[in-house]
């Protein structure tokens, strides 16, 4: 007992002196505040989803994607199809570029309900469920999902812009080769192989292939795979692609087909040569935009046959500076000054069966440069820089469902505003995030919004106006299909191209079950 006595306690718990309950004060910059919890309250940070969500409920678009997913599952305790669609839907709007970023969507507790679902499942339940997906399958349903959104706008005269752009690997994915990488040369990489709508910004389709078939001849396949799909009537009116696509195989294809083309040619030794006899020349006329052009037949070493090629150029200013690299250094800047005897000038030089005059060419291959901001777009504010899997098959699903995504979000925007194409870092912010709480009073589902844009009144204008137009439709066209109503909305969307006119169902388009 002794030994006790003098081997005294340690200090006292205090435990029971933190509070178990009600709010905590804490002191900040601005002052003391006064924090307390409410986990059943019904918040998210994307308070201005539910006006999308209504977008994707009058068109039928979101319902028809969940019905006609091919996922099946044995197992009871399986997620349900709408509870994995709908949480790969909301990461990609959020601008999620991986799969461990799902779990960020726990914290909302509206929109999950909104959209129909039970609960947002993990990361590893998305992945898992694409990756017991048959790939040919899966593939053939989501290109009839995309089918879905732009076949309608096919019965306008339109363009196909192709392309091709790279997503930078660090792993060892399948697929994973080192080819073709301009901002990471050296690194692997897969090569996003993509065909859109020209000006809409639409995609039509996308191709993940690996690092080393970047060359048009790996794109081609898809590219005639997509209009084999699509009747002959509604084809594009002209072809577009860069320098890779003005190859023998391809134009002759096109001229098989008797699909107009244009595409930038590379320069070869003979195409030098006739640069320099049309330049030497002076044969040359106002293309727009500071840009002259001249044109001659050429007939090319492997060619079938001589084509029409329109060589531009447009004069170099005189204040020039000329950053060269070092590779044992920094890069090395010099100032160049030219004398009033001496012009230099940028060219290109196209390649082309269309018979329009020069300066409707050159102005055709300069709406062109479009497709370049839809790849910035979609690399670094959608999905298509991420959502990176060991397997090859699951990249591809997620690059087809991000494209997918980006047309509804896209058409949805140019309903609010159709007179632009408004990208995501502008879009999301001013159409998407503001914080929201969900209350519920006799019976009634209410939502506040609070959104601290600086455009916010005119957001919200814009959205009253939506809404009334969603009633009007819901009310007014009770007969009929999804694919008409989606019509109804597009022509509105589109008014900006359509100057008015009505786009109807196309009668080659299966109506959605």
């Amino acid at each position: 007992m002794q030994e006790m006595i003098n081997h005294p306690n340690g200090e006292a718990h205090t435990g029971g002196l933190v509070p178990t309950s009600g709010p905590v004060a804490v002191d900040t910059f601005g002052g003391r505040i006064h924090v307390d919890w409410n986990p059943d309250a019904a918040v998210t940070p994307l308070g201005q989803l539910p006006f999308f969500i209504e977008f994707l409920h009058v068109s039928g678009l979101f319902e028809d994607w969940v019905a006609q997913c091919p996922l099946t599952w044995s197992s009871p305790n399986a997620p349900l199809k709408r509870d994995v669609l709908g949480t790969v839907l909301l990461s990609v709007l959020s601008g999620h570029q991986r799969y461990a970023h799902i779990n960020a969507l726990r914290g909302d507790g509206v929109n999950p309900d909104l959209l129909g679902m039970s609960k947002v499942v993990s990361e590893d339940s998305v992945r898992r469920s694409f990756a017991r997906l048959d790939e040919e399958t899966g593939s053939s349903w989501l290109q009839t999902q995309l089918q879905q959104v732009y076949a309608p706008v096919l019965g306008e005269p339109w363009i196909l812009d192709a392309d091709a752009t790279i997503k930078t690997l660090y792993g060892q994915q399948e697929g994973a080769e080192v080819g073709y990488n301009p901002h990471k040369p050296g690194r692997p990489s897969h090569t996003y192989h993509s065909y859109m709508i020209a000006n809409l910004r639409l995609i039509l389709d996308v191709e993940v292939q690996t690092g080393k078939k970047v060359a048009s001849k790996h794109s081609s396949p898809g590219l005639w795979a997509l209009l084999n799909r699509i009747p002959r009537a509604h084809w594009p009116t002209l072809i577009r692609g860069d320098r890779d696509w003005g190859t023998e195989a391809n134009m002759q294809a096109a001229e098989q087909a008797e699909l107009p083309y244009l595409f930038k040619l590379r320069l070869t030794q003979n195409t030098r040569r006739l640069i320099e006899r049309l330049m030497l020349g002076n044969q040359w006329t106002n293309a727009g935009q500071g840009w002259q052009a001249a044109e001659s037949k050429l007939r090319l070493t492997g060619w079938s046959r001589a084509r029409r090629i329109v060589v531009l150029r447009r004069q170099v200013k005189k204040n020039l500076a000329v950053v060269s690299e070092n590779p044992q250094g920094p890069k090395q800047l010099s100032f160049a000054e030219l004398s009033d005897d001496i012009t230099v000038y940028e060219y290109s030089v196209l390649v082309t069966s269309l018979e329009q005059e020069a300066l409707s060419v050159a102005q055709l291959y300069r709406d062109r440069a479009d497709a370049e901001n839809n790849f910035d777009e979609l690399k670094n504010h959608w999905a298509w820089g991420g959502f990176t899997t060991q397997d090859i098959k699951r990249c591809r699903f997620m690059a087809k469902i991000t494209a997918l995504i980006y047309n509804w979000w896209s058409l949805f925007v140019r309903l609010a505003h159709p007179e632009q194409h408004t990208e995501a870092i502008t879009s999301r912010p001013l159409m998407l995030y503001a914080i929201a709480k969900q209350t519920r009073h006799a019976g009634q589902t209410r939502l506040t919004i609070s959104s601290p844009h600086a455009q916010a009144e005119k957001v919200e204008q814009r959205y009253r106006w939506m809404a009334a137009f969603f009633k009007e439709l819901r009310s007014t066209a009770e007969q009929l299909t999804s694919i008409e109503r989606w019509c109804r909305i597009l022509s509105l969307a589109l008014v900006k191209y359509l100057r008015g006119r009505q786009l109807r169902p196309p009668n080659w388009l299966p109506a959605p079950t």
